[in-house]
């Protein structure tokens, strides 16, 4: 994970986890030289509204504006993890074992970057995955979107 998403993460949990929510994730995506966009996932056991989502909004927000961890214009959207949630921290690998995913990497391990199939859970630093029938271990660090993948 990035150190910028390291001190978003920081900043949102300041704000989420006393409201009552669960800090799924938080990540910056540069968007061109025109700033980016701050990406925060909040949920709940009861489930999220989007009045839960603008509630959390405003008040990050203002954080934002007085801590100014971004330099530059961005735009904040604050929203569920959704059926396709995404994976963002090292426990959350463990948390969906059994559960179909889809891992993108920053480079190539045994001549691919893309991986689908089901999460087998940690060891240490390393995410365990079945793709095809073989386990493939993945080094966290390499890891640079996951998601679950929407079963119906």
């Amino acid at each position: 994970m990035r150190s910028a998403d390291d001190h978003l993460i920081k900043l949102a949990r300041r704000v989420v986890e006393p409201m009552g929510y669960e800090l799924v994730g938080a990540r910056f995506h540069r968007q061109g030289n025109q700033g980016g966009l701050v990406r925060v996932y909040i949920d709940h056991p009861a489930g999220i509204k989007i009045e839960d989502c603008t509630a959390v909004s405003r008040q990050l927000g203002a954080l934002l504006d007085v801590e100014d961890p971004i330099p530059g214009h961005y735009y904040l959207e604050v929203s569920s993890p959704g059926l396709d949630r995404p994976l963002l921290a090292l426990d959350h690998f463990q948390r969906f074992a059994g559960k179909r995913s889809r891992l993108r990497l920053t480079e190539k391990l045994m001549d691919r970057r893309r991986y689908e199939g089901v999460l087998l859970g940690v060891q240490g630093d390393v995410v365990l995955i079945e793709v095809d029938g073989e386990q493939c271990a993945i080094p966290f660090q390499l890891i640079d979107t996951a998601h679950l993948v929407a079963e119906f």
